[in-house]
């Protein structure tokens, strides 16, 4: 049975890349370019996990964050949060808001997939 992710990134080429990973996987994907549109999919449909870039426009991915865990149907959704900074005090942001896990990127399809496991299986049924 396939599980539904929300991947929410703004870069086109980090979205084709996390599809590749993701497409021998048991994920279904919906795609969104910004936190805003993001967050749209996420009232209209139900989603098992959720990967949030950082930096995006009308939206960034902590503001997504604190939207998605004020939602009681996403306060327990796993959601894995990605950046491109190495900043300790970002992933400490991202963990207090909700955030799942903290990957950076360049995304490593190893790593991914690793992080995935980890918390999609505590939460998902």
């Amino acid at each position: 049975m396939a599980l539904n992710l929300l991947l929410v990134e703004d870069k086109e080429r980090t979205r084709v890349q996390i599809l590749e990973i993701l497409a021998e996987t048991p994920y279904a994907v919906t795609q969104a370019k910004d936190g805003l549109a993001g967050l749209n999919k996420a009232k209209k449909l139900a989603f098992d996990v959720v990967i949030v870039d950082h930096k995006m426009p009308l939206m960034d991915g902590l503001a997504l964050l604190r939207h998605l865990r004020e939602q009681h149907s996403y306060d327990k959704t796993p959601i894995l949060f990605m950046t491109t900074e190495n900043v300790r005090s970002l992933e400490d942001k991202a963990r207090k808001l909700g955030a799942d896990a903290v990957l950076g990127k360049p995304v490593d399809k190893q790593t991914l997939l690793a992080e995935l496991k980890s918390i999609a299986p505590r939460r998902v049924a």
